[in-house]
């Protein structure tokens, strides 16, 4: 590492962290502060040294981003996703290809052909890294949103490649093109090949030691980027290879992925900065440039995604939130462009609007995040009132119910209430958003409801008017603030005014938050921190006053676990 890139580093960072800190100070997301940290380092580094960190950067976190991909997790929505993402590309890449030609012709850029392809890659790739940022909460609930957002970046992820490895091209001839396309293809195989039958066996040689897997997860890394590098492969491509190469199932992979997400904070701390950094004061064509690419990413591709999913069934909900997911410029987007600018084949201004739209949606994206709600409740829900989604009725399963219970949520909890509904013979509706539980759903409920429980529409399939309780296992404000604020003003069987509303018992991780929940109308509030403490006080009490022993306490113990492996519950909460 040479001196003056040292240099950058410490001037990197040492902005970065005082920023960090004042955002840790209002409890915000340091994300738009890494940005902002760029915009005033960038003044003291050059161009060139922010490159090679950005390069770096955006490699480490691609592979990242490889690591945490669940084939089997994008095989309920791929096909959706697929579906919304060609629409995309097939409509507004066109459009933004002749916008782009429009612009060279404008202001003569060399390359016109090149430089809008370069302009519509931009526009049409949405990113993976800031997406999985903004969706961590609902791709940890495997909420079908999440799902769906993640597929479309795998999707672009792959585009993006495949343009990265034919625009990497110095003179374009069908041999040349061949041979990066070859050559990118080789690594993937291998890849799929590393993780089908190489991780296995360094699981198996490490006698499954975690450090000793996170090296060899590390130096798997390194061989491919090497490769890569031997080749004249973009680096990031052999990043991407690597990440597949890991398998992100199993027990032994979660070491890994915690060993990889502490390094990964550092270097999604580098990638924003840079994208800061390499910000430069506009000129006009640059302005109008950068103008005209936001526009297609910040309301262009979220209005035709939306459209997508909802042709495809999905509730206006779901389709809006997935879409406003997706409207920020890609990494892979700026590698293209950091590429070409060192091939020379991208011109100065082009390469400044890219930069300048990819730092303005980011910063966008996150702000926007805490206006979602406003904006679907204002326009989207109005647009959308009354709709039906082919989805949720193809997914459901509802008898004709009256005085039932419904669980929200089908998890290690909500299987066991159901359990106990079957056994006393209460008639019950399971809601559900994780389509990866259909299956189970449809062989173990009586009746269940697969959708977004944000969304009318799915109370409206489970009968809510008629129940007499809803129990929700989820602990998410929003799920317990909508359970609270129904609209039950008819009866779904009568059309007469409904009987009582139900009684409602929702969950929390906060005193705070049940107090707040108590206060508007929650029948009970289970806070499992305190049920958990309440229960330990019991068992030392039982103990003390000799009314259990301790190997009856441990019988009950394993006979506890032993029914949660049985079930597989022991698993599914490893893997959340």
């Amino acid at each position: 590492m040479t001196e003056t890139l040292m240099i950058a580093l410490a001037i990197v960072f040492v902005t970065a962290g005082v920023l960090a800190l004042i955002a840790n100070q209002f409890d915000l997301s340091p994300i738009p502060f890494y940005i902002i940290a760029g915009l005033i380092a960038g003044r003291f580094v050059t161009e060139a040294e922010i490159i090679v960190l950005a390069q770096w950067g955006i490699a480490f976190l691609v592979f990242a981003f490889a690591i945490r991909i669940d084939f089997s997790d994008f095989q309920t929505v791929l096909r959706d996703a697929e579906v919304a993402a060609a629409t995309q590309l097939l409509v507004v890449g066109p459009i933004a290809f002749g916008i782009g030609y429009l612009f060279a012709d404008l202001f003569q850029f060399t390359e016109p052909i090149r430089n809008a392809v370069y302009f519509a890659s931009a526009v049409v790739l949405s990113s993976s890294l800031v997406g999985g940022v903004l969706l961590g909460t609902e791709i940890r609930q495997n909420l079908v949103h999440g799902r769906l957002a993640s597929s479309i970046h795998f999707v672009d992820d792959l585009v993006a490649i495949t343009l990265l490895l034919i625009l990497s091209v110095e003179v374009v001839t069908a041999d040349a093109i061949a041979a990066q396309i070859g050559y990118g293809v080789l690594f993937v195989v291998g890849g799929l090949l590393l993780y089908r039958h190489g991780f296995p066996l360094l699981v198996r040689l490490a006698a499954g030691d975690g450090e000793l897997i996170l090296i060899g997860s590390i130096s798997i890394l390194i061989a491919f980027l090497a490769a890569a590098e031997y080749i004249g492969l973009s680096i990031v491509v052999g990043a991407f290879a690597a990440g597949i190469a890991i398998r992100s199932d199993g027990t032994q992979s979660l070491e890994v992925q915690n060993g990889i997400s502490s390094i990964t904070d550092f270097f999604v701390a580098i990638f924003f900065v840079t994208v800061g950094a390499l910000v430069s004061i506009p000129s006009l064509d640059v302005l109008l440039i950068g103008t005209a690419l936001a526009a297609f990413v910040l309301f262009v591709n979220p209005i035709v995604h939306v459209l997508s999913f909802i042709y495809e069934g999905y509730d206006a909900r779901t389709a809006f939130l997935a879409g406003s997911s997706l409207n920020q410029v890609s990494e892979f987007a700026l590698i293209i462009a950091i590429q070409a600018w060192q091939m020379g084949t991208i011109t100065d201004p082009l390469f400044d609007a890219i930069i300048l739209a990819a730092a303005v949606t980011m910063l966008l994206s996150f702000l926007g995040q805490r206006t979602e709600d406003i904006v679907y409740n204002t326009v989207v829900a109005r647009l959308f009132a009354g709709q039906r989604t082919r989805k949720v009725d193809e997914q459901s399963s509802v008898d004709d119910l009256d005085d039932h219970v419904i669980v929200v949520g089908y998890g290690r909890i909500g299987r066991q209430i159901v359990e106990v509904l079957e056994t006393t013979e209460t008639p019950y509706v399971v809601i559900e958003n994780d389509p990866v539980l259909w299956d189970e759903l449809d062989t173990e409920c009586r009746n269940y409801v697969l959708g977004d429980a944000l969304a009318d529409y799915t109370w409206e399939k489970a009968q809510a008017a008629d129940a007499t309780l809803i129990c929700s296992t989820v602990d998410h404000r929003p799920v317990s603030e909508t359970v609270l604020n129904l609209d039950l003003s008819l009866d779904t069987h009568t059309h007469t005014d409904p009987d009582p509303d139900p009684d409602t018992i929702l969950r929390s991780e906060s005193t705070r938050d049940a107090q707040e929940l108590l206060e508007s109308g929650a029948t009970h509030v289970a806070v499992p921190n305190v049920l958990a403490g309440d229960q330990l006080v019991g068992i030392v009490e039982d103990l003390a006053a000799e009314e259990t022993t301790a190997a009856e306490l441990e019988s009950i113990q394993r006979e506890y676990f032993q029914a949660l492996e049985r079930y597989g519950f022991a698993t599914r909460d490893e893997r959340v």
